[in-house]
């Protein structure tokens, strides 16, 4: 009998085990997307995506036509109405959809419609193919930026078209740039590529389409019509109607890169991550201002309680709250919404204009 009790609970054991791993595997899988954009030579546009935290896994292959499973020869002749294109599965807790939008638009010409660079056709014709409505809405805010943004003379020409069968390309078109990096940098230099990246977007800065920083002054709230064009719904209501997000669910609670962190709205300087801590609530969470003149306090007595709430000077936008909770070296906790902030990496600020905090960050 005991040992038939043995038997029983050791295989109630493994059950359990096989059950908890096949729901992690689910868990797992709920928290990957996938996007599919279409940069020309895909070669490029995959190793592009592969440098994102949070991206989890980038494919080459084609789509948009109606042949199935369609070989190289074929796609690049131009006649199968396919183009090339990445699939890009990602955690949208470490890389929203909108971030993957700027690195998109941050690698390509948007205003070529016969091709990228030196590689002429409609196989080569940029477009992002969206799988639902959210991504279709976030797609055509973000072109409606580059559009407005003033950085070209030329309509934009990237299509925004739903999704199709993605086709998975021969195996030694996969990580390209890490099989053959010397040629596949020669071919990225050579093309025409990475001397328009450079020169167009490299030195415009990143993809905020804000002011740039003019040390402490100089920042000004833009109109409301202009706000609404160039912040996202989410963006709007948390800054212009003070709203929040949804905790452990946007850009940068989870953001442990070097950086500062600005107004989405004015540009102005607001954090840093210097001075960034875990505060295990889902938001980002720093123990004080970078600019303290820029962050302005006010008493907040709304949904029946008191707080302290935190605005910016310049842009009067929301940012969150601030408690006295928070570790050394100051005890607060400046709770920050990431749709209030546009983070600045350590390595992009000299050409976004913020290089006089670039010394927070030399050891």
């Amino acid at each position: 009998m005991r040992l038939m009790l043995n038997f029983i609970f050791a295989v109630s054991v493994i059950f359990s085990a096989m059950a908890f791993a096949a729901g992690a595997e689910e868990g797992e899988a709920m928290n990957q997307q996938k996007a599919i954009f279409a940069g020309g030579c895909f070669w490029c546009t995959e190793s592009a995506f592969k440098k994102i935290p949070g991206v989890i896994d980038v494919v080459s292959g084609y789509t948009g036509g109606k042949e199935a499973d369609p070989t190289y020869a074929e796609v690049s002749s131009g006649q199968t109405g396919h183009v090339e294109a990445v699939e890009v599965t990602y955690d949208p807790v470490q890389a929203s959809y909108e971030r993957l939008l700027e690195v998109f638009w941050q690698d390509i010409d948007p205003t070529d419609p016969g091709g990228q660079f030196a590689d002429r056709g409609s196989q080569y014709k940029t477009a992002i193919f969206y799988f639902n409505e959210e991504q279709q809405r976030i797609a055509e805010e973000s072109k409606a930026k580059v559009e407005n943004s003033g950085l070209f003379d030329k309509p934009v020409a990237t299509k925004i078209l739903p999704a199709k069968p993605f086709y998975r390309a021969e195996e030694y078109h996969q990580d390209y740039s890490d099989k053959a990096p010397e040629h596949y940098q020669s071919y990225r230099v050579g093309s025409g590529r990475e001397e328009f990246i450079q020169k167009k977007w490299k030195s415009e800065g990143p993809l905020c389409f804000l002011p740039k920083a003019s040390g402490k002054k100089g920042y000004k709230k833009p109109s409301a019509e202009e706000l609404r064009k160039g912040l996202s719904p989410l963006q709007y209501t948390v800054t212009q109607e003070d709203g929040t997000e949804t905790a452990f669910n946007n850009a940068y609670w989870n953001e442990h890169r070097e950086g500062i962190y600005v107004d989405v709205a004015t540009g102005e300087p607001l954090f840093s991550s210097k001075d960034k801590f875990d505060s295990k609530t889902g938001w980002p969470s720093f123990t004080k201002p970078l600019e303290k003149e820029n962050v302005i306090e006010k008493k907040d007595r709304s949904h029946f309680m008191e707080r302290t709430e935190v605005r910016s000077k310049h842009g009067d936008s929301h940012l969150g709250h601030v408690f006295d909770d928070g570790p050394n070296p100051t005890g607060m906790r400046y709770c920050i919404n990431s749709a209030a902030l546009k983070f600045i990496p350590k390595e992009d600020m000299e050409k976004a204009g913020y290089g006089e905090y670039k010394k927070l960050f030399e050891k």
